[in-house]
């Protein structure tokens, strides 16, 4: 089972990676701010759904906003 698990994460890793090619430098900061937010949303109020929206969307506007 966790090489199932393990083959299973690395193949959405790799698809995740190859779907970021094509965005801009801005883009990809916004994913990845939503994305840090999300999870840091759902620690931060034991995994409420409110929080990790919010926590995504502070996190996508905070990734938006960095000049990279």
């Amino acid at each position: 089972m966790k090489t199932m698990t393990r083959t299973f994460a690395l193949v959405l890793a790799m698809s995740t990676f190859m779907g970021c090619s094509s965005m801009s430098t801005r883009d990809k900061n916004t994913a990845i701010g939503a994305a840090i937010g999300g999870v840091a949303g759902s620690v931060l109020t034991g995994g409420s759904t409110s929080g990790t929206v919010g926590g995504a969307a502070v996190g996508g506007v905070i990734g938006h906003q960095i000049k990279h």
